[in-house]
């Protein structure tokens, strides 16, 4: 009986594929400016999450809308020492939005 040699590109995994920063972000910002989603603890725990990988990579919008949510909604002192450290991190990259934050928390 004969085989078939299988080639290398079928063996081979394939590339993981990472989903696109911007889609969780862009879900993230539609969830907290919604008006009737924005409110629930839920959503905005969801939120939070998916801001979370992008804010670690860099992604100045993330840490500065990551920083603001954790400032405002946290209830403890670890969470909020993050969010400001969020918030610095983008106003240092120039976010407006993470500055007038910080000039209120600060103030």
């Amino acid at each position: 009986m004969k085989f078939r040699s299988v080639s290398v590109s079928a063996t081979s995994t394939p590339p993981r594929v990472t989903p696109p920063k911007r889609f969780s972000m862009r879900v993230a910002e539609w969830l907290l400016d919604s008006p009737r989603l924005g409110e629930n603890a839920n959503v905005k725990h969801l939120a939070g999450r998916l801001l979370k990988q992008p804010a670690r990579e860099g992604v100045v919008a993330a840490q500065s809308r990551l920083g603001q949510l954790m400032c405002r909604e946290c209830g403890n002192a670890r969470d909020r020492r993050i969010g400001q450290d969020l918030l610095r991190q983008a106003a240092r990259a120039g976010d407006r939005r993470a500055q007038q934050e910080l000039g209120l928390i600060e103030d």
